[in-house]
């Protein structure tokens, strides 16, 4: 088993890591070999959508994934307090030598089209009547942090921003990895995202949170398969 990054932040502006987050890494450590298969060749770009605390991205650093040595790391998140937090966690876990860009941004539109090679995101999925208005002030602690959790309705609002992204930012071999819980109906979301635009989604991990299931999908294009 891979250790677990060292966090400690400051959990009144940051979501604090739970049960989605440490789904996400015990995922991530299943699809090691996998993943160090498929980018085994030249340089990958990954990239953290949301970090929170920066245990996720943290954890791929230090853990090279998905390619020891040959991978740089971008941690994109709308939340000045959540960038802060995911560069503290890096540095405490002593993350030299391998490149970190955190950067404030709505989802993906900051990057690149299709350099992303890796991307991992644990969404706001929370139903909700709506998702949070972003704050005009940096000190508004809690708006900040429902921004973290409130996905609107089915808690999906955010999420689905994101899969209508997917082919524009994903690489030609690119994967992404998703967390939903059981609200937001992940089988009927994988099987309209096989059927309407052709992706290869796969469910890769799952797990009863208390009263929540929680699941990973895996997302990537039909022909990288192929090539």
């Amino acid at each position: 088993m891979l250790p677990t990054p060292y966090v400690k932040c400051d959990y009144e502006t940051v979501y604090e890591p739970s049960e989605d987050s440490f789904l996400l890494l015990d995922c991530l450590e299943h699809e090691q070999e996998y993943l160090a298969s498929r980018f085994r060749d030249g340089l990958s770009v990954v990239c953290e959508l949301g970090p929170g605390s920066g245990i996720v991205t943290t954890f791929m650093m230090q853990n090279g994934i998905p390619a020891r040595g040959s991978s740089m790391y971008f941690a994109v998140d709308i939340s000045p307090w959540a960038l802060e937090a995911t560069d503290d966690t890096v540095r405490r876990n002593k993350c030299h030598g391998t490149y970190l860009d955190a950067v404030q941004c709505d989802l993906a539109s900051c990057l690149k089209p299709r350099e992303v090679d890796l991307l991992v995101f644990n969404p706001p999925y929370v139903p909700a009547e709506h998702v949070p208005e972003i704050p005009n002030a940096a000190d508004d602690h809690s708006t900040w942090l429902d921004l973290a959790l409130l996905g609107g309705e089915n808690g999906m609002v955010i999420t689905e921003k994101l899969l209508l992204q997917l082919e524009t930012v994903l690489s030609k071999k690119g994967v992404a990895y998703i967390l939903f819980c059981a609200r937001n109906r992940p089988e009927e979301v994988a099987n309209r995202m096989k059927a309407t635009y052709s992706w290869d989604v796969e469910l890769i991990i799952h797990r009863k949170a208390g009263w929540e299931v929680l699941s990973v999908y895996r997302f990537s294009r039909k022909t990288a398969n192929h090539s």
